[in-house]
């Protein structure tokens, strides 16, 4: 099966000063996202950000913009908003982009299965918070992104779906090297990717100066890559050179080449996921159920996506 790309150009900490490169404001942004659908990716998962102060955005009006901006140029792009805990812990403001419909409407929000420590910083995600917020997505429509970083995470994903909260063909993004939850190894990896319940699609990521070995662990066993600046501002280890978003995406798109993966479309995906075609439908289709023709994803062979 073709590598999903999920594009994470922006994310809540990377800012200016940090780096020069990373998209802030809403023009970057859809720049930037421009650029990479051009070059080619899956999935692009947003965060928005005021223009003023940098600082992170819940605000739905911001959402709209990006959104907007992005289905100019990319009508059948998958979008993913972000629901993240780092900043906000309120059910109304985590919720908020879920409220956009018509051609606004996001096709995935991501879900944080577990609060957990970053270096500096936590992210909170309480029970109530975490089924709440499945529970919207869910009843608008929109597909969860799961981001696991532990097997904990993993196996509360599988409470979700005993609750009916959850929906397959499931989507999980497997989230390696921070400081409190799984490195970034083969064994880890693979115990993570052998826990996910059927009918799943998954992506490897890497924190920090994990992203580079999470990519080709991804790429040479069959994975989804998630790949950006949110994760890592870096282009190398030594940390010398500060990366821009296209660097690193060139830099998956060339081992990809190398290693005779083509890149999944997001009309694949939209396939896979039973989402909307795009162009105006987006989010899961009403139908919703599993199409197992069309979702190969077998655990039990676990680096075939």
């Amino acid at each position: 099966m073709d590598t999903i790309i999920n594009y994470v150009p922006t994310g809540m900490v990377p800012t200016k000063r940090m780096t020069p490169h990373v998209p802030v404001c809403i023009h970057e942004i859809v720049e930037d996202v421009h650029a990479a659908y051009e070059a080619g990716i899956t999935i692009v998962h947003l965060h928005a950000r005021d223009e003023l102060t940098e600082e992170p955005s819940s605000s739905p009006e911001t959402y709209a913009r990006l959104i907007e901006g992005i289905r100019v140029f990319a009508k059948d792009l998958v979008i993913c908003v972000s629901l993240s805990g780092r900043t906000f812990n309120e059910f109304i403001k985590r919720s908020a982009p879920l409220e956009l419909t018509g051609d606004l409407k996001p096709d995935m929000g991501s879900l944080t299965l577990s609060s957990l420590n970053f270096t500096q910083a936590a992210s909170v995600n309480a029970p109530d918070m975490i089924q709440g917020l499945a529970r919207a997505m869910r009843d608008r429509g929109i597909v969860p992104e799961l981001e696991v970083f532990d097997l904990g995470m993993i196996n509360y994903a599988k409470y979700l779906k005993a609750k009916e909260l959850i929906q397959p063909p499931y989507y999980f993004n497997v989230l390696l090297g921070n400081i409190a939850g799984a490195q970034g190894d083969l064994l880890s990896a693979g115990l993570m990717v052998r826990d996910l319940p059927p009918q799943s699609l998954w992506s490897l990521g890497g924190i920090g100066e994990t992203q580079l070995s999470a990519n080709m662990l991804a790429l040479s066993t069959g994975c989804g890559v998630r790949v950006g600046l949110e994760d890592n501002i870096w282009y190398d280890r030594d940390r010398r050179t500060l990366a821009r978003n296209l660097d690193l995406l060139g830099r998956v798109h060339r081992m990809a080449e190398a290693l005779e993966r083509r890149i999944m479309t997001s009309r694949e995906f939209r396939r896979l996921m039973r989402l909307e075609p795009g162009g105006g439908l987006y989010g899961r289709r009403p139908d919703g159920g599993v199409d197992s023709g069309h979702c190969r994803c077998d655990v039990g062979a676990p680096w075939t996506v």
